[in-house]
């Protein structure tokens, strides 16, 4: 039953938080941050076989340093760093569900290309604004969330690819507001699709029907 409430409740905080709850005071608007991510991840323990594999806690701890960096991000670089350790996670995760071929392995040609371009942007950005201090840690934060991207391709799994590819836009959103030009309505579009993004990658965590039909039945042959 919880199970079934979860996702209404995340989308319910989600909207709050984005459209209602007032920017000051700063800490009560953290707080309300913080609630749909704290969902998400109950969301995803729920969702996860009863025997858990790496595969399962290494997700889990992506979306436990996902949960950080939203904390941090008052410290750019601290924030940066918790979601980098975050894409890690979930970079491992996608590799132990890694299924190949060679349709899905294309998938990395246009990523490259778009983190290739959207990293040279930020570069020049950053250089003309004084803040080349950033150029390393932004461009190794591309990098890692670029393959996130292409490992959830390569699993084969609708909701890492979809949740992947929401989490690279978000992202790419958040820092060209920040370092490049302002996009009106900004933080509405960041949020809307960052919490979509975890939402599906916690999802990806359930097992496929087919598969749970055979366990069961498995089971209880014995």
């Amino acid at each position: 039953m919880i199970r079934k409430l979860l996702p209404y409740a995340i989308g319910l905080m989600s909207i709050l938080y984005i459209f209602i709850v007032p920017s000051e005071p700063e800490g009560l608007k953290l707080v309300f941050k913080l609630i749909p991510m704290a969902l998400i991840l109950a969301y995803a323990i729920l969702v996860c076989p009863p025997s858990r594999q790496p595969k399962h806690w290494l997700l889990l701890l992506g979306l436990l340093f996902s949960m950080c960096g939203d904390g941090l991000m008052k410290w750019f670089v601290a924030g940066l760093t918790a979601f980098l350790i975050g894409h890690l996670f979930y970079t491992a995760s996608f590799l132990r569900r890694f299924r190949f071929s060679w349709l899905r392995a294309a998938a990395l040609i246009p990523i490259a290309l778009y983190a290739g371009l959207m990293g040279q942007r930020l570069v020049h950005a950053l250089q003309d604004s004084g803040q080349s201090e950033l150029i390393a840690p932004v461009l190794i934060y591309i990098a890692v969330i670029s393959l996130m991207a292409w490992t959830a391709i390569m699993t084969g799994n609708l909701y890492a690819i979809i949740g992947s590819l929401l989490f690279l836009a978000s992202d790419s959103i958040l820092s060209w507001n920040m370092f490049v030009s302002d996009i009106p309505r900004s933080g509405i579009w960041i949020m809307t699709t960052y919490y979509t993004a975890q939402f599906f990658i916690a999802s990806s965590l359930r097992e496929p029907l087919i598969h749970a039909k055979h366990i069961h039945t498995r089971h209880a042959w014995h």
